[in-house]
């Protein structure tokens, strides 16, 4: 059986366990084009195992007419591979600890497209979307280096540049061609509309909304948009930028999955790897706990999205809700584990859980050293939202999660994860920064990881970061087995604002972890040792 549009009433699926759509697919597609409400950019797994999922469940229950158009800025392989080849459809596997799943088939994306400013049909397809005052949102999974418009030394982006000096016509960059499909609505009517990040970063929709102004700015300054398009643009009534907090680990396409839907005769699911390096399935594979917290702010009206377990509520309690999760009761343990799991060979989260040392690490950071200032958003209690983690989803055995995919990006998650947490210590008078171990350590493991060599030494493949060249040049010179080739290495880095959030010196961690380090690489074993050394 191959998953089409033409199968999906086949009782196939029934037989095997697999939920299809209860809405007619046919009618939800032709309502899409001619009342579009909702343009997603990224069309990645979080997208499709989430998001997708969420307008599924109001299309069943008849709560929603329309579905979702995705589209793609970055990669578009993923367009032409794993969307239209299987109708947009996409085959969601629920993990659970105990083993079993639960198996759908996402049929709520009516159309996907590629954001490819070389290819001017599909542009035109976005920027008629664009004009159609029934659109209600942009929502946006594209991580949070897609928000980025320039370098650690604040130097642009080339394509950021060259956006800026071609105007709204040539726009390239995400950012830019936001940008741009805006003053396109804006040039229709100056219709409503919400662009809703729901990345999984800190103060989402006020990065998305600072880019979009950027570049039109830029294009004020170089004479392509006036200051009507900026007013319309600040105008909340006429384009919100609602924050958001999302969080479910939807990990790479497990092999273990493949399978077994081979094994029930679905054809078609193995994976691919596209040219920019994105590892993609027909199926999404994701645990079940899911949260979506979201700033009810929506000028053109929204889905109903609350019948479909979102938190719809007011910025204060989002901004809250997401400190709690980034700063203090996930991605801190997350950042951690995938270093410490790069260095010490493991590949699934789940089995660094059963490290003694590395459970207790993430056990200190979270609840010893996160929790005193953690904030309470009163919607979800901290103290179960960060129990649940540590106890139930990090170490469920049938999440494929890797060490190597979380430690992607990790120079753009520090601030956050790492940063606030040091800033809340250093604003606090009754608590003392340079208390802080655990956090530290994991920055030092972290510098670790950037040598590219395991805890014997062996070479080991270090993660895609869009810093890593800037990173793994200052650190050169340093050599594992020779702590004093440290000397002068890593002021450059722990003094960077941009990287932590403050200066880490000022904080009174900069020699802290300067000495971590030294231990880090002082020979074969060090990374294990000073683990065991700081918590014993």
């Amino acid at each position: 059986m191959k998953l089409k549009r033409n199968t999906l009433h086949d009782p196939f699926w029934k037989e095997h366990g697999i939920e299809t759509p209860r809405f007619d697919v046919e009618k939800m597609r032709e309502q899409t084009g001619d009342s579009p409400v909702w343009l997603h950019f990224g069309a990645g797994n979080i997208f499709r195992g989430f998001i997708a999922e969420l307008q599924q469940q109001l299309l069943d229950a008849g709560e929603e007419k329309s579905g979702i158009i995705a589209c793609d800025t970055f990669d578009y392989e993923i367009i032409d591979k794993i969307y239209k080849p299987y109708d947009n459809l996409t085959l969601f596997v629920g993990l659970k600890p105990d083993g079993s799943t639960d198996k759908t088939i996402i049929a709520s994306v009516a159309d996907g497209i590629k954001a490819d400013s070389s290819d001017g049909k599909e542009m035109e397809k976005l920027r008629g979307l664009a004009r159609k005052p029934s659109l209600q949102m942009f929502s946006f999974t594209i991580t949070e280096k897609g928000y980025a418009l320039a370098d650690m030394n604040g130097k642009l982006f080339p394509a950021v540049e060259a956006d800026l000096a071609g105007g709204p016509s040539k726009a390239s960059h995400a950012m830019g061609i936001v940008a741009a499909l805006l003053y396109e609505r804006f040039c229709a009517g100056k219709y409503p509309l919400a662009v809703v990040s729901m990345d999984n970063c800190s103060h989402n929709g006020e990065k998305l909304k600072s880019s979009v102004l950027a570049v039109a700015e830029g294009w004020k300054k170089n004479g392509y948009v006036g200051d009507e398009f900026l007013s319309y643009l600040e105008n909340e009534e006429k384009v919100s930028f609602p924050w958001s907090m999302i969080d479910k680990i939807t990990p790479r396409p497990a092999k273990e999955v493949e399978n077994m839907l081979r094994e029930a005769g679905v054809e078609e699911m193995a994976p691919v790897i596209t040219g920019k390096n994105t590892f993609i399935a027909p199926f999404v594979n994701a645990e079940m706990p899911q949260y979506l917290v979201i700033e009810d702010q929506f000028p053109n009206g929204r889905p109903p999205l609350e019948k479909a377990g979102v938190y719809m509520t007011d910025r204060d309690t989002v901004n809250n809700t997401e400190r709690m999760k980034v700063t203090t009761c996930l991605n801190p343990l997350h950042t951690a584990l995938a270093v410490y799991g790069c260095l010490l060979g493991y590949t699934r989260i789940a089995d660094e859980m059963k490290d003694k040392e590395l459970k207790t690490l993430v056990e200190k950071i979270g609840f010893q050293e996160g929790m005193p200032v953690v904030v309470d958003p009163k919607i979800l209690s901290p103290s179960d939202f960060i129990h649940e983690v540590i106890d139930v989803r990090l170490p469920n055995p049938f999440i494929p999660d890797s060490p190597q995919r979380i430690a992607t990006d990790t120079s753009q998650k520090i601030p956050i994860r790492f940063g606030e947490t040091i800033k809340s210590y250093v604003k606090d008078e009754k608590l003392d920064a340079g208390s802080l171990t655990y956090i530290p350590l994991a920055i030092a493991g972290w510098l670790r990881y950037l040598l590219g060599k395991d805890d014997d030494g062996e070479e080991i493949q270090v993660s895609s970061d869009p810093m890593l060249e800037e990173l793994q040049t200052a650190l050169s010179g340093v050599v594992i087995g020779e702590p004093q080739s440290v000397e002068g290495k890593l002021a450059s880095i722990l003094s960077n604002p941009v990287l932590f959030g403050t200066d880490l010196y000022a904080a009174g961690l900069g020699a802290k972890i300067e000495t971590m380090f030294r231990e880090l690489i002082a020979g074969k074993g060090a990374v294990r040792k000073t683990l065991q050394k700081y918590l014993d």
